[in-house]
C-alpha cells in the first residue's frame, strides 16, 4: 500500500506542475492569439499528449526513487530541474509570449531530458525508455517553438 501511495504521488507531481503551469498560462485562450505553422496540431492534442507524458515521467521517477543506487540522487536532481523548466516554459511561451526565450528553454529541456534518459537508463532501463516519448515530443516542440517565433 505504501508503494502504491508513493507511485501515486510520483505521478501526481508532474501532473500538478503541468496543470498549474497551464492554468497560469491560460493556454486555451492564448493558443489562438498568435500565428502558428500549418503543421501545428489541433489544440486538443496538447493536453492529451502532455497528460500521457507527465504520467510516464511520474512512473519513471518512481522507478528511480525506489532504486537502491547511490547515483539516484543525481538522476532525480536532473529530473526535478527539467520538470521546473518544463513548467516555466508554458508560462514563457503562452502567457508572456516570449517565443525566442521559449525556444531556448525547450533546447535546454532537450539537453536535460537527454541527460535524464542516460542517467535513468543507467539505473533502470525501463525508467530511461519511458522518457523517450517525452524527448521526441520536445523535439517537435522545439520545431514548433522556432516556427512560432519566426512567424510572430
Amino acid at each position: 500500500m505504501k508503494d502504491k501511495l508513493k507511485l501515486l504521488i510520483s505521478i501526481t507531481i508532474p501532473l500538478l506542475v503541468g496543470g498549474l503551469s497551464a492554468l497560469i498560462s491560460n493556454i486555451s485562450t492564448n493558443f489562438d492569439s498568435f500565428k502558428k505553422p500549418v503543421f501545428t496540431p489541433p489544440g486538443i492534442v496538447f493536453p492529451i499528449v502532455w497528460t500521457v507524458l507527465y504520467i510516464l515521467m511520474g512512473i519513471s521517477s518512481y522507478i528511480i526513487y525506489k532504486n537502491d543506487s547511490l547515483n539516484k540522487k543525481d538522476s532525480l536532481i536532473i529530473y526535478k530541474i527539467q520538470l521546473l523548466i518544463n513548467g516555466i516554459w508554458s508560462i514563457v511561451f503562452f502567457k508572456l509570449k516570449l517565443f525566442l526565450l521559449a525556444f531556448i528553454l525547450v533546447l535546454v529541456l532537450l539537453v536535460l531530458t537527454y541527460l535524464m534518459i542516460v542517467k535513468f537508463k543507467s539505473l533502470n532501463k525501463l525508467a530511461g525508455y519511458l522518457q523517450i516519448p517525452y524527448f521526441i515530443w520536445l523535439l517537435f516542440a522545439a520545431i514548433l517553438s522556432a516556427s512560432v517565433y519566426l512567424l510572430n
